[in-house]
């Protein structure tokens, strides 16, 4: 059945990998919609898709626990995608989580709560759907404070970000600022406006120095991961039934899964991951020739949830994240931590 989500993918992706992601990811019914109209949480749901699909071509064992889940015929929960920022007033972007807070917002999410990682220096605001927000994947946007390091570090870390320059055209910006009012577009509107999104999540600062990203690599693993990666999803998260389960499952299918289990503080949200990607990126050495080096590339994670009963007897799922989790699957970038 054709709906607007499914041809806004096409329209990205082509017809062949919308198709696939339709057979591969859970989607809510309620967001298939065949209309000239396209609602703020159709676009939104579009978006999440092609993002999903760009981190499994980046990593390579996600990809595969995917065709797995398809082979035995079960459907990917996308629960949320996670991305860095920086705070700093440096280049074109708007600092920190600014640069999606105003994408987010009028795709019609908002944020539903802020976690404090200050072993990293970092803070993180998940963003969920208004409209759809158990089956709309969230975002974990997380920002990190060069001011809280040296001197050198900032020095380093503001000048790479002076360099960046915003994705996002006065077309876009337009069309977002009709979105927030409207909730809606027009199909062709909506079919413009998408690609320019997704490009939003990517690198758009110039290329790092090796020796300005063994500085960074230093303080922060996590500003030596941006210097490469940028903005680009540094995860996503299938929410699964027992993610306990499926850690032993995947280890002994020989995948990097990490050791341990990260619990919350109140017991119900669960999260693993497998090592991240390691990936070849191109930095400049000190005779300023670009040579390529093996790092941290994104991850694929794990995440159940559980059900409680609020404070107002209503029985819902807990959306909620955990600093302590958080700052544990952040780790996973820290995988072969050298630049080679």
């Amino acid at each position: 059945m054709s709906s607007n989500v499914l041809k806004l993918v096409a329209s990205v992706l082509g017809a062949k990998r919308a198709d696939w992601l339709f057979e591969t990811m859970d989607v809510d019914a309620a967001l298939l919609h065949d209309s000239k109209q396209v609602s703020r949480a159709e676009i939104a749901q579009a978006m999440n898709m092609v993002l999903f699909s760009d981190l499994l071509d980046r990593v390579p064992e996600g990809a595969a626990y995917v065709n797995d889940a398809r082979n035995i015929g079960r459907k990917i929960v996308f629960d949320h995608g996670a991305l860095r920022t920086v705070v700093s007033e440096a280049g074109a972007l708007p600092s920190g989580h600014l640069a999606f807070d105003r994408i987010l917002k009028p795709l019609g999410f908002v944020v539903a709560g802020e976690y404090p990682l200050p072993r990293l220096k970092m803070l993180g605001r998940a963003y969920a759907h208004e409209d759809f927000a158990e089956t709309i994947s969230q975002f974990f946007v997380s920002e990190l404070f060069v001011a809280e390091f040296s001197e050198d570090f900032q020095r380093v870390a503001n000048n790479l970000m002076a360099t960046a320059k915003d994705p996002l055209t006065s077309l876009s910006k337009q069309l977002l600022n009709e979105l927030a009012e409207t909730k809606e577009l027009a199909f062709e509107a909506a079919e413009l406006l998408l690609p320019n999104l997704v490009e939003c999540f990517g690198v758009h600062h110039d290329m790092v120095s090796r020796a300005d990203y063994d500085l960074l690599l230093n303080e922060s693993a996590e500003m030596a991961w941006i210097s490469t990666e940028g903005s680009a999803y540094n995860h996503v998260t299938d929410r699964v039934q027992d993610v306990f389960a499926l850690s032993d499952e995947q280890r002994a299918a020989g995948r990097s899964i990490k050791d341990k289990v990260e619990v919350s503080a109140n017991g119900r949200v669960r999260q693993t991951a497998y090592k991240a990607a390691m990936v070849e990126r191109p930095m400049r050495d000190e005779g300023n020739a670009v040579v390529m080096h093996t790092v941290p590339g994104s991850f694929y994670e794990f995440i159940t949830r559980d059900r409680f009963v609020d404070d107002n007897g209503v029985e819902r799922l807990d959306l909620t994240f955990d600093s302590s989790n958080a700052t544990g699957i952040f780790k996973m970038t820290d995988a072969g931590k050298k630049a080679a």
